[in-house]
């Protein structure tokens, strides 16, 4: 079917900063006496909005984080991503592509306004989402894999949600998109496919190139 609107999520779609974000929160949170592996990290955070490692934390340790983490956190990401941080293959190409060809997108992630707007800015794609086109888990107090935030982009923008096509790398994002009504292609770079597949994945693309094909 054709679509109305292309929503991308943003880390490990459009920025790769999975890699980054995940090897820092592993780090630290080691650091601070709950030994985690970048594994660990991808595991159980992976897509998931800031609250989700004081869950978990709080579950498995009974234990709280220190005030300021989340600023801590953010700024060690944002040091590291100042001297890593790169756009995914063929991101740029595909969003100059639609902007040209008029296709509606727009992004929509879990992370903070700030770490969005920071990636984005560090890898030269900020002028190719429009501020009334960046959507934050910020904007609505939930998460993924709840369906509030791209239920918000699609009424915000005013699209039907059967008329919208997500793509997402993470298990989370596509229960939240097939929770929302959805189609949901899974891309693989950095995720088991059957993990997606899973999670309820309408196909599977390895590959960004591949995305101007789903919209004939």
């Amino acid at each position: 079917m054709s679509y109305d609107l292309v929503i991308f999520d943003n880390d490990g779609v459009l920025v790769d900063s999975e890699p980054i974000s995940n090897r820092v929160l592993a780090e630290y949170l080691t650091e601070l006496g709950f030994p985690t592996t970048v594994e660990d990290s991808y595991r159980d955070y992976m897509g998931c909005a800031a609250h989700k490692v004081h869950d978990v934390i709080g579950e498995r340790h009974g234990a709280t984080l220190p005030a300021g983490f989340d600023d801590l956190f953010h700024a060690r990401v944002f040091a590291a991503f100042e001297r890593e941080l790169t756009a995914v293959r063929g991101a740029e190409r595909l969003l100059k592509a639609f902007q040209q060809q008029g296709v509606p997108y727009c992004l929509a992630s879990s992370a903070h306004h700030a770490w969005i707007r920071t990636a984005l800015d560090r890898t030269g794609l900020r002028g190719l989402l429009a501020e009334e086109r960046i959507f934050s888990a910020q904007d609505v107090g939930v998460g993924k894999p709840a369906p509030d935030l791209f239920l918000h982009a699609a009424r915000t923008l005013g699209v039907e949600p059967r008329r919208c096509l997500v793509i997402e790398d993470s298990p989370n994002g596509v229960l939240a998109a097939r929770a929302a009504g959805m189609d949901v292609y899974g891309y693989t770079a950095l995720t088991d496919p059957a993990k997606l597949t899973a999670a309820g994945a309408t196909g599977l693309l390895a590959d960004l190139d591949l995305v101007p094909a789903l919209l004939a």
